[in-house]
């Protein structure tokens, strides 16, 4: 039966176009073991010795039937890696699971992705290991959690497992993003940027073993510095770009009028918290942070618990044929407060460098317009909420 199983899934790879990948760098002691427990799955195998200095090219010599790519001086599992998904790509596979070399995978659990890929079609699957296993070691359960925060934080999606390297990957929607990072670090950059392209990801259940001579290349200092760096360059990225660029989808494909309906009337948040957040999306967008008004709403209503889609849109209200009427605006209100004379000409606002010598009547003037028409917006808004609420509960008015 167990025979049948394999034959079974060996097609099944083979059907969906699936190779397996396997970076290896000075793992000699345990590189045989897996490379065996793989081949009773499949022989679309490639792997990647990362140059290793120990036994390793001795060992592959045994296997010279298979794909091999060989550096002569190590280069980091990233560009092992990405190495071997432009092999994948070029030899017509369409898939590839990737599996460590250091023996902490059982090739068993296989049919999991296989069997995922089957149902879920297109998407990056992770192998989610039992983080509180005896074998595991602490910093690896805390550097799990810290990666998985980020991730939620730049995607919006909630996984248990971003570090495993136990995972699938369609090699197609790799081969059409543009990737920057060499090392560990490669596998968040990989996740995080397939998931901004559409693409599912999730997690799937696999077994895990850290064996005690395991050899370990990553670098606690070093590796994670980087991967530090990466995070906060992606968590940018997510806020100035990705997210507006969703939205704006979502807007598009929806319209502005369904859009309003769903994440502002629809919403289970109360009249209060609505009202609020309509307050913090106008007035932070009223202000000179231009090119960041949704990443300090998006923040500030993730402190304060407010609704962040609500907040974010109403961020957006200075869209660019407002932004002359704004600006200008701001600038008679500060002249007005300070006693001072506006020496700009609407009509020559957009290019008129006179703008710089009255920045403190700007400044001054944008804070009042913001603190004023916010507080519009929200009262405006909360009494419209209550009563369309009161209306909808039946009271009569």
């Amino acid at each position: 039966m167990i025979a049948n199983k394999v034959r079974e899934i060996s097609t099944k790879l083979s059907d969906l176009k699936c190779c397996v990948l396997i970076p290896t760098n000075n793992n000699g002691h345990t590189l045989k073991k897996v490379i065996d427990s793989v081949l009773q799955y499949t022989k679309n195998i490639i792997i990647v010795n990362d140059g290793s200095t120990d036994s390793t090219a001795s060992i592959l010599l045994n296997y010279s039937d298979l794909d091999q790519i060989h550096f002569h001086t190590n280069k980091g599992k990233g560009m092992a890696l990405r190495a071997g998904f432009k092999k994948g790509f070029d030899l017509g596979y369409e898939y590839a699971i990737t599996i460590d070399s250091d023996g902490q995978h059982y090739a068993d659990d296989i049919p999991v992705f296989v069997e995922e890929l089957e149902k879920e079609g297109d998407a990056l699957l992770i192998g989610s290991r039992n983080m509180d296993h005896e074998s595991i070691p602490k910093n690896s359960s805390f550097g799990n959690k810290f990666s998985n925060f980020w991730f939620w934080a730049e995607t919006g999606i909630r996984l248990t497992d971003t570090q495993s390297g136990f995972r699938l990957y369609p090699l197609k929607v790799l081969n059409d993003i543009p990737f920057y990072t060499t090392k560990f670090e490669f596998e968040i950059e990989s996740i995080v940027k397939v998931s901004w392209r559409g693409v599912p990801v999730k997690n799937v259940p696999i077994k895990v073993l850290y064996p005690k001579d395991r050899v370990s290349h990553f670098r606690p200092i070093k590796d994670f510095a980087r991967i530090s760096v990466l995070n906060t360059w992606l968590i940018l990225v997510a806020l100035l770009y990705i997210k507006p660029r969703d939205l704006y989808r979502k807007m598009k494909r929806i319209g502005i009028r369904r859009y309003f309906v769903d994440n502002v009337l629809k919403s289970t948040d109360s009249p209060m918290k609505k009202s609020v957040s309509i307050t913090l999306g106008v007035f932070i967008g009223l202000t000179p942070f231009w090119g960041l008004h949704g990443v300090i709403s998006l923040f500030l209503a993730a402190i304060f618990k407010l609704n962040k889609t609500i907040a974010f849109t109403f961020s957006n209200i200075s869209i660019p044929p407002l932004i002359p009427f704004i600006v200008y605006g701001s600038l008679e209100l500060g002249s007005f407060i300070l006693g001072t004379e506006v020496k700009i000409d609407l009509k020559n606002i957009s290019e008129n460098v006179k703008l710089l010598t009255q920045i403190k009547e700007y400044l001054v003037g944008s804070f009042v317009l913001a603190i004023v028409l916010s507080t519009l917006f929200g009262l405006t808004g909360y009494i419209y909420l209550v009563l369309r609420k009161k209306k909808k509960d039946g009271y009569v008015l």
